[in-house]
């Protein structure tokens, strides 16, 4: 059995792929700001937020977009 044919890549799924980094590495910064913000060191807690949610979207859009 074969499989079916791979559809192309449209400026759609390129889009969806970069909102998906995007909010993904947005929710990083503000999870690390309010972690700041109650010990007292927002700017570099929402950096390391910053840092791994940029990482983590990297893995969400692999995953999710790797039929592509």
């Amino acid at each position: 059995m074969t499989n079916p044919p791979r559809r192309p890549i449209t400026g759609r799924d390129a889009a969806g792929a970069g909102m998906l980094m995007l909010s993904v590495n947005i929710m990083g910064a503000g999870v690390g700001a309010g972690i700041g913000a109650l010990i007292g060191a927002v700017v570099p807690l929402l950096l390391v937020g910053f840092a791994i949610g940029f990482f983590v979207g990297i893995r969400v859009v692999a995953k999710r977009f790797s039929t592509l």
